[in-house]
C-alpha cells in the first residue's frame, strides 16, 4: 500500500494584507516545522519522495523539517490559491470587503469559493484550473508502494478533500477553515481505492506546553 501525506506550511505572516508579505514563516511557524520534523523522523520517516510547492513558506517549512527523505522536489501545482486577489475580486463583484478580523473569515471563505466556483470572480486562475492542477499532482503522487510527503497549503488540502470526498464548495470551505499550521493529512493508496485516512493531525503539538502553537492563521 502507498500513502500520500500532506503537510500544511507553518504559520506565515498572518498580519499581512497581500500575498507577497504573507509568504514567509513567522518564528512560531519555523518552530512548528522543526517540531514536526523531529516527530516525523521518530515515527514516519524516511519517505520515498518529498514534494513541496514553490512558495517561500513551503520552502521554509521544508527546510525547517530537515531531512525526512530525499531532497525535496519543487512542484508549483502544490501552490496555494491566490486568496488575496480572489478577495479583491469578490469586493469588486459584490462589495464584500476583505475580513479585518480572524472570525470574519468563516463566512468570507464560503462566499469566495462559491463565487469562484460559479465563475463570477477569478484571480490568477479559474476554480476549474486550480482543481485540475491539485487533482493531477495528488493523483500522480498516489503511487502504489510509495510513501510521498507533500508540503503545501490549506487551500490545496481542502481541494484534495473535495476531490476524494466529493465536497461542494461550501463544504470544502468548512473543511479548510480549521486546518492547522504544520498539520498532517493522510491519503492511503490501496488496491481497493485511494482513501482519506487522516485529517488535521498535529501530534507534534500534543504536549500541554505547546498548546500556544496550535494555530490556524
Amino acid at each position: 500500500m502507498g500513502e500520500v501525506i500532506l503537510i500544511r506550511h507553518g504559520q506565515a505572516n498572518s498580519a499581512s494584507q497581500d500575498e507577497a508579505s504573507y509568504d514567509r514563516l513567522s518564528e512560531l511557524g519555523r518552530q512548528q516545522s522543526r517540531w514536526l520534523g523531529d516527530w516525523l523522523r521518530a515515527h514516519e520517516a524516511p519517505f520515498d519522495r518529498v514534494l513541496t510547492g514553490t512558495l517561500r513558506r513551503h520552502r521554509q517549512t521544508a527546510e525547517a523539517l530537515g531531512a525526512v527523505g530525499p531532497a525535496p522536489q519543487e512542484d508549483a501545482r502544490l501552490n496555494e490559491m491566490d486568496y488575496f486577489n480572489l478577495g479583491r475580486a469578490l469586493q469588486d463583484h459584490c462589495g464584500r470587503p476583505m475580513p479585518q478580523a480572524p472570525e470574519e473569515f468563516a463566512t468570507h471563505v464560503v462566499e469566495v469559493l462559491e463565487a469562484w466556483h460559479r465563475a463570477e470572480i477569478r484571480g490568477q486562475e479559474s476554480f476549474d484550473a486550480f482543481e485540475a492542477r491539485v487533482t493531477q499532482v495528488v493523483e500522480e503522487a498516489a503511487t502504489p508502494g510509495l510513501r510521498v510527503l507533500c508540503v503545501t497549503s490549506g487551500g490545496v488540502i481542502g481541494m484534495v478533500m473535495r476531490h476524494f470526498l466529493r465536497l461542494d464548495p461550501r463544504r470544502m470551505a468548512h473543511v479548510l477553515m480549521p486546518i492547522r499550521n504544520s498539520s498532517v493529512h493522510r491519503v492511503d493508496v490501496a488496491p481497493h481505492g485511494t482513501l482519506v485516512s487522516g485529517f488535521n493531525a498535529t501530534p507534534h503539538l500534543d504536549a500541554p506546553d505547546r498548546a500556544h502553537a496550535r494555530t490556524t492563521y
